[in-house]
């Protein structure tokens, strides 16, 4: 019985790291990677850039104004 009490305990410890860590993920990783594509996504249609400040239509349309690099507004082909 105190094997499997034991092994319990360690099957828990394990459920809550991966929680604690799939939960830091979400927190400070995801929201980073997804402010990253949006953005990309916006420069990729990005049309009267000066400098570094482009307008882009958003989702829903709308025009919006996005920081894009050089690299980001240029055709590849």
């Amino acid at each position: 019985m105190k094997e499997a009490t034991g092994e319990l305990n360690i099957t828990v410890i394990t459920v809550v790291a991966i929680a604690a860590i799939a939960a830091f993920f979400y927190a400070f990783i995801w929201p980073a990677i997804k402010n990253n594509l949006n953005r990309q996504t916006l420069c990729s249609s990005a049309y009267n850039c000066v400098g570094t400040s482009c307008q882009a239509l958003d989702k829903n349309g709308s025009p919006t104004t996005v920081n894009c690099t050089p690299q980001d507004t240029s055709v590849k082909g």
